[in-house]
Parts: C-alpha cells; sequence; structure tokens
C-alpha cells in the first residue's frame, strides 16, 4: 500500500523513490515520452567528434550540466538519460550502457572502464507483473574505479576509492577502500593508504 506521501508525488519522483511501477500506471506514457527524447537526441550524441560537443549533448539528454572537468567517450547508451547525475572530473570510457530510469549518481573524480553496465531496472518475478518496472538507484561514491566490463546491478552503492575489477557483476554494497572482483563479486583486497 502507497503512502500519502508516495500518492502524492509525480512518476519521475516515483521512479527515484525506488520500487515498483506498475505496468498499468497511468503516468507511464510520460516515461515514454522522455524515453522517446532520448533516442531521438542520442544519435546526434554518438556521431559527436570532440569532448565539448559530447558534454553539450549529453547534458541536453541528462537535462544538467556536464562539468567541462569530465570526460566522457561515445558511443554512450542510456535509455532514459534524466536520472543520471554526473560529478566533476569523471572519465567514462568507451561503449558505456546507463540504464537509469532508477537514477544514477557519479561522483566527483570516478573513472569508469569501456563496456561498463549500471542497471537501475529489474521486473518482477510473478509473470503476471513481468511487464512493470522494479527500480533501484545506483550510486558511485567518489574517486571510485569501475574496470572494463563490469556490470553494477540495481539498488548498488560503491563506496568511495574503491575498485571494481573488470568483468566483475555486482549485485551488493561495496565498501570504501576496497577491491571487490569476480561474478557475483566479492572483496578480494582493502586498499591502505
Amino acid at each position: 500500500m502507497k503512502t500519502y506521501h508516495q500518492l502524492h508525488m509525480n512518476i519521475f519522483e516515483r521512479m527515484l523513490a525506488g520500487g515498483i511501477i506498475e505496468h498499468t500506471d497511468p503516468d507511464l506514457p510520460q516515461i515514454w515520452d522522455v524515453v522517446s527524447k532520448t533516442i531521438r537526441l542520442s544519435a546526434p550524441l554518438n556521431v559527436s567528434t570532440d569532448i565539448s560537443e559530447i558534454r553539450q549533448r549529453l547534458s541536453e539528454i541528462t537535462g544538467s550540466n556536464i562539468d567541462t572537468s569530465t570526460t566522457i567517450f561515445v558511443p554512450f547508451y542510456t535509455n532514459f538519460g534524466i536520472h543520471i547525475k554526473i560529478g566533476k572530473h569523471v572519465f567514462i570510457n568507451h561503449a558505456c550502457s546507463f540504464l537509469d530510469m532508477g537514477g544514477i549518481i557519479i561522483e566527483d573524480h570516478v573513472q569508469i572502464g569501456p563496456k561498463v553496465n549500471l542497471i537501475t531496472e529489474n521486473h518482477p518475478i510473478d509473470p503476471s507483473q513481468r511487464k512493470s518496472l522494479d527500480l533501484k538507484s545506483i550510486t558511485i561514491k567518489k574517486n571510485a574505479w569501475i574496470g572494463a566490463a563490469a556490470t553494477i546491478l540495481p539498488g548498488v552503492t560503491i563506496g568511495e576509492n574503491a575498485i571494481v575489477a573488470a568483468g566483475a557483476l555486482v549485485n551488493k554494497d561495496v565498501a570504501a577502500n576496497t577491491i571487490v572482483a569476480g561474478v557475483p563479486a566479492k572483496p578480494i583486497k582493502t586498499i591502505n593508504f
């Protein structure tokens, strides 16, 4: 049962709050309007020929300014865009895919390798509800490093200074100053400095 507060939130606030968005939700067309706009804006983004053009076009998709200290390489894929928040001095390499309906926060000084997947969206197990969305945000804290082709699943927070090894599948929070690796990812080392 929804709380009074949840009943008075718009669809985008409910998405960021996390949980189930029913496939019969009367506000679902607002989501698909954003998806359509993002699809339209993604083609020009992915043929950009310099970093400043990439920043400008991704800023248009996210609806927030990408700082000039941040570098993003194309191709870059997102299905929604407006729930991505990127800090300063961030580096995002080629061919990353950010499914951000549930919200993605990338803090300052984060490095993200090529082909990384950040997935905030899932679906209920019950077949009768499977077309509904089950949303949980992802947060990547300051100075974290996500290795090539790693996948971060819904609801995960990557702690400050943490490292996710290449190819890891992260389904649980990663503590600060910790290196994780494997499928599913497990701690392999503590970073001492």
